[in-house]
């Protein structure tokens, strides 16, 4: 059974940083797309982030770039969010998801929400003064 369980959240400042942290079980991180999605009230959950846990290849959304980091400790089965200068706009209810196959040849950024097959249960973020 796979499980991911993200935890790291909270309240900051804008300009603060946050570290999120997923922990996964169930599969081992030797070729397999995880990202983390986030989705804010009345709008569309948004693919924040992901990387290929085989070459450590990434993608960052527009908006998030120079500011996120993803990485991960493979040996531990965990993938981390490092969050620096937050925003109020960053605000958002945070989800891990990972495609433990992956597809072949297709690179994480590519991907369609419906390819994760596995989801965390979301965790929130509040950038706020």
């Amino acid at each position: 059974e796979v499980q991911l369980v993200e935890s790291g959240g909270g309240l900051v400042q804008p300009g603060g940083s946050l570290r999120l942290s997923c922990a996964a079980s169930g599969f081992v991180f030797d070729d397999d797309a995880i990202a983390w999605f986030r989705q804010a009230p009345g709008k569309e959950r948004e693919a924040v982030s992901c990387i290929m846990s085989s070459d450590g290849s990434t993608y960052y959304t527009e908006s998030v770039k120079g500011r996120f980091s993803i990485s991960t400790d493979n040996a531990k089965n965990m993938v981390y969010l490092q969050m620096d200068n937050l925003k109020p706009e960053d605000t958002a209810v945070y989800t891990c998801a990972a495609d433990p196959g992956p597809i072949p040849d297709v690179f994480c950024g590519d991907y369609y929400v419906a390819d994760y097959a596995y989801w965390g249960q979301g965790i929130q973020v509040t950038v706020s003064s």
